[in-house]
């Protein structure tokens, strides 16, 4: 059951101390998780250590969590597992359990079940529940309504309209658990179609996505003949941004064993990808000219290294090659955007194949079955016929000649 020593904790103590595991005693400890603090209580019961949250250092002060620990250690001395008997008691009280210990509990569960990647999704999530939700956190499960919803939306609406959507996104599928483990009935308040839709207009692409404003298309390949003056790793690495309509991330942080140039294909691992799937992208002859040239200089495993030693490239490194090409009014990030206007207007691409070249999750049957095949070659032509876009210019030979040289 942990140490006989209790009470080693102060509020103080605690204040001041930036260690990751703070131990109280008697199996209460304090832990950092994504960058939020959590108590814990650590038992051992038939034989199996144990670990129960308690909640989080904000929302559950000292005293609070000995408290809930003596209560705990008292379950165990009875025979019966702390873990076990707060489930059957919420179970049979569904009404009392409130917004925010079913938040935190349903991340803990995505966390423990390797949901998610990495520390930073499961600090956004906690972020989003523990800060922007805050409002709502005490109000019990059952009770969340539309206008609850609203309102913690409504400070961040059209200002941070990104975090604002993906809030929306996390309070729908919290309450959309709960619905389905009988802690609450009912349409869920969060939804946005045939709900929030008609309360809360998004404001137009343009205001909503400043932060990744897009380049038309049409001007493509002005920019593309200026980028191409430009020295230096980071230019190189926004030209196959372009080309590939890949993540700025993704190319950034592309290794040489990715790359197949028998195949001519990019093979980007589930890890690295925000979907958290494997991503096959075609390499058009000039995607694959352009990494010839840079394992001709290559001086590490990363196709385009950064400054420092065995480093990636910074993401500042393209935005500022974008800068320098003349395009400081829209983002690296936009150039997908771009692309997904492109493959729409101009190539009359099928929207699943355009979405598939994009790495998106896809939705009805048609777009799934496209995602477990990845229509690897119909992406090949598109890609070619868009690196052909990019790099036209004004006289065919032109055009032809350029591609020929790359």
């Amino acid at each position: 059951m942990g140490s006989h020593t209790r009470n080693a904790l102060t509020v103080k103590s605690i204040a001041a101390s930036k260690a990751a595991k703070l131990r109280d005693g008697g199996g209460l400890w304090l832990v950092t998780k994504g960058g939020g603090r959590y108590w814990i209580f650590s038992y051992t019961f038939a034989g199996l250590r144990r670990e129960m949250g308690i909640g989080p250092l904000h929302t559950v002060g000292l005293a609070d969590a000995r408290q809930a620990a003596e209560d705990a250690r008292a379950l165990v001395r009875r025979g019966l597992d702390p873990i076990v008997a707060r489930r059957d008691e919420q179970a049979d009280t569904p009404n009392l359990i409130t917004f925010g210990a079913y938040a935190d509990s349903f991340v803990d569960a995505a966390v423990k079940a390797g949901r998610w990647r990495g520390a930073k999704t499961e600090a956004r999530w906690r972020n989003l529940f523990e800060n922007h939700a805050k409002p709502i956190r005490a109000k019990t499960i059952a009770s969340i309504k539309t206008k609850d919803v609203i309102s913690v939306l409504n400070p961040i609406w059209g200002e941070r309209q990104e975090t604002a959507e993906k809030l929306r996104e996390a309070i729908e599928r919290v309450l959309d658990a709960a619905k389905v483990e009988g802690h609450r009935a009912g349409e869920n308040p969060a939804s946005w179609k045939g709900n929030l839709e008609h309360a809360m207009h998004k404001p137009n692409q343009l205001t909503a996505t400043a932060h990744h404003a897009a380049m038309p298309h049409a001007d493509l390949p002005a920019f593309m003949r200026k980028l191409a003056e430009i020295g230096g790793v980071g230019a190189r690495a926004l030209e196959l941004c372009i080309l590939t309509a890949c993540r700025s991330g993704e190319v950034r942080g592309a290794v040489w064993s990715e790359i197949d140039f028998r195949d001519k294909v990019w093979i980007i691992p589930a890890e690295r990808t925000k979907p958290g799937k494997e991503h096959r992208v075609p390499l058009s002859p000039q995607a694959a000219s352009l990494l010839l040239k840079m394992r001709d200089q290559a001086v590490n495993d990363f196709v385009f290294p950064g400054v420092r030693d065995k480093k990636s490239l910074s993401d500042m490194s393209l935005a500022k090659a974008l800068t320098s090409a003349g395009g400081g009014a829209f983002t690296v990030h936009g150039m997908r955007s771009a692309f997904r206007d492109w493959a729409t207007e101009v190539a009359h691409a099928p929207r699943e194949i355009a979405e598939a070249a994009l790495a998106h999750a896809v939705g009805d049957t048609v777009e799934r079955s496209y995602a477990r095949s990845d229509a690897l070659e119909r992406r090949r032509k598109l890609m070619r016929e868009w690196a052909a876009y990019v790099y036209k210019f004004k006289l065919d030979g032109d055009m032809k000649a350029t591609i020929s040289d790359r």
